[in-house]
């Protein structure tokens, strides 16, 4: 039987309908030829996302560059030391990129003897023009000890310089050359530098001068230095680039490249630059006083962790805890006690330990300033009067005396002894009792033999028959905070009992 194919009916419409549709199925026609002979574009390219274009730093570089200048130190010739010298201090200089004292500077090939006492090449760093009238801003560890400073412009004109004055804390330095109408940098706003904008780094890695390397902003407010939150970026840094500028895409300097993280004294992708509203405000009192003044009131911190905080109240970990006060310091004067947790001064919150310096340090020395304390489960408020930053006094420790009388072992695993007149006197205290012996959880929370035990559970231990008294009524399910002395520092711990 033969294949029967469907019969195709025309569909009977009214003449005037059928030459409509007659048209317009020729415009469909012609409208799918013209789709059918056009390019298609990749599919990629038929996506609605924008095209990102990467920066152009040219205009930058033409516009800064003239600004940023090499910096060349020198040393008369001394006797290099016998032996064998320190890996960490070997490395600190080549991460700065300065040649050991006594050593030939690799990067300018060979010298000749010191004996003679010539200047010899010390190293090499970069810096950058603050004023039209030579004022030139860099760091302190390229220009420290240095006999002899030397600055080039690109147009390679050479200064001797003068060091106006150097501050080790920030590593900030400012010298001035003799000269007029040099083309200075435009300081920028760091408050508007966001992480994982572009920035731009220019100086002499290697020597290497007017060298530009680019990247994005890693990080912002990085705890390496006592006074300093460092931005950290991804820009290539090296030795020479120190002292250099960082640079916004507006052309405006935002930090000065000062350090990087390295195992090998080359980059690792991570560097770290001093803020410029910081480091401006160093400079501004090396060039009025030559140095620069901070304010100290005598105390030395640690970090409040969460499980401190939460354990004796404080509830989140903020604050600097005050480990020792400072014999007849301000800090003692104003009654400041250790193991209080300040969290405040003149209104300003201590996010972290590392606020407080900073802050401190920014007070006129005899100004009066407020501090917030917590101490045994509340807040209370101390007037200090801000001394002038100085060196830190040696600490002593307490010695134990072997004939005080021990107490037995108690279930927190501590077996405590009455302190004596003089260990008080010593230890500047006036309770605690010394811990003779520890295992179980006081172990386990890291309490040590010859520790003093100052509160348990905000409860300040004025003698051995009360700390008896507030370690029987530790609940066995709960952690309990302890404030203990160790040498000239005080600490918390939390010690968990077993349940």
């Amino acid at each position: 039987m033969p294949i029967q194919r469907p019969e195709s009916r025309a569909l009977a419409l009214p003449a005037p309908w059928s030459a409509r549709i007659r048209r317009a199925w020729i415009s469909l026609a012609f409208a799918a030829a013209a789709v059918t002979l056009l390019p298609h574009p990749p599919a990629a390219a038929q996506s609605a996302t924008p095209q990102v274009m990467l920066p152009d730093f040219s205009e930058l570089v033409e516009r800064v560059g003239p600004s940023v200048v090499n910096i060349r130190t020198t040393e008369r010739g001394r006797a290099a030391a016998s032996g064998e010298v320190d890996p960490s201090v070997e490395e600190f200089f080549r991460r700065f990129g300065i040649p050991m004292p006594g050593r030939p500077d690799p990067r300018r090939g060979p010298r000749g003897g010191d004996e003679d006492g010539q200047p010899q090449q010390r190293g090499v760093g970069s810096g950058f023009v603050l004023s039209s009238d030579g004022l030139v801003l860099t760091n302190a560890h390229v220009v420290e000890g240095a006999d002899e400073v030397i600055v080039t412009l690109t147009d390679k004109r050479e200064f001797k310089a003068r060091i106006i004055g150097s501050d080790r804390r920030t590593d900030v330095a400012l010298v001035k050359v003799e000269a007029a109408g040099l083309p200075a940098v435009k300081i920028g706003d760091v408050n508007r530098l966001k992480v994982g904008e572009w920035v731009m780094a220019i100086g002499s890695p290697f020597g290497l001068e007017n060298s530009v390397t680019a990247g994005i902003v890693s990080a912002k407010g990085r705890d390496t230095g006592d006074y300093l939150p460092f931005i950290q970026t991804d820009v290539a840094i090296n030795p020479g680039n120190s002292g250099g500028p960082l640079l916004n895409l507006r052309g405006e300097v935002v930090g000065i490249n000062s350090q990087i993280y390295s195992r090998s004294g080359g980059f690792m992708g991570i560097s770290f630059a001093i803020p410029i509203d910081e480091a401006m405000r160093v400079s501004d009192q090396l060039r009025t006083n030559g140095r620069v003044i901070r304010g100290r009131i005598g105390v030395q911190i640690a970090q409040v962790n969460k499980e401190v905080a939460e354990s004796i109240g404080l509830g989140k970990p903020t604050g600097a805890l005050v480990q020792s006060v400072e014999s007849a310091g301000p800090a003692e004067k104003a009654g400041v006690e250790a193991g209080d947790i300040i969290t405040k001064v003149d209104g300003k919150v201590v996010e972290k330990s590392s606020d407080l310096p900073r802050i401190i340090g920014g007070i006129k020395p005899g100004t009066r300033a407020q501090l917030q304390v917590f101490r045994r489960g509340a807040t209370r408020d101390l007037t200090v009067t801000v001394a002038e930053f100085e060196p830190d006094r040696p600490t002593r420790r307490a010695q134990a005396d072997p004939a005080s009388p021990a107490a037995p072992k108690n279930a927190l695993g501590i077996t405590a002894s009455e302190l004596t007149d003089a260990q008080r006197r010593e230890l500047k205290v006036k309770g605690g009792v010394r811990v003779d012996a520890v295992d179980g959880a006081a172990a386990r929370a890291g309490l040590r033999e010859g520790d003093v035990v100052l509160s348990m559970d905000n409860t300040e231990i004025t003698d051995l028959k009360q700390f008896a008294t507030v370690v029987a009524r530790v609940e066995k399910s709960r952690a309990v905070s302890v404030m203990v002395r160790r040498g000239e520092w005080t600490n918390y711990l939390v010690i968990r009992p077993a349940r």
